[in-house]
């Protein structure tokens, strides 16, 4: 019997390839966007993608595990590093900063302020939760 290996390997379907291929920049994109929304998570999106990628083209996959901007928050987070501190408090200030300007000054529906709330305190939950990825000294 042959083993698999934990990483699944390159799908030979030329179609589910492509689909793939098409996933995964999707993913990079809502990724990227995830960067300036804070509603909207970018590691979660940019984990789809290299997942997408890695079953569907070595090159996009290198590409983005090896890309300046991302690559490391991928490998950091893959490898069970977690995020770095000043990440962190820059993602949670400015989930804060956007959800409350939102609340008191663009919506105007009780439900959907408090939506916006709960959804606040949950990904701030989840970003304290992450493991705190400390670079080592050299």
């Amino acid at each position: 019997m042959i083993r698999k290996s934990k990483q699944r390997d390159k799908t030979s379907n030329r179609f589910i390839r492509w689909v793939l291929i098409a996933a995964g920049t999707i993913f990079v994109g809502l990724g990227t966007l995830g960067i300036f929304l804070p509603i909207l998570p970018t590691t979660p999106f940019l984990l789809l993608a290299a997942a997408c990628y890695a079953r569907s083209s070595k090159r996009f996959y290198d590409r983005l595990i090896n890309n300046k901007w991302f690559g490391a928050y991928i490998k950091n987070y893959r490898e069970g590093k977690g995020i770095p501190l000043k990440v962190k408090v820059y993602t949670i200030s400015l989930l804060w900063i956007t959800i409350l300007f939102s609340v008191f000054f663009v919506i105007n529906i009780f439900w959907v302020r408090v939506v916006l709330i709960l959804i606040a305190v949950g990904v701030t939950v989840h970003v304290l939760i992450i493991k705190t990825y400390r670079q080592k000294k050299e």
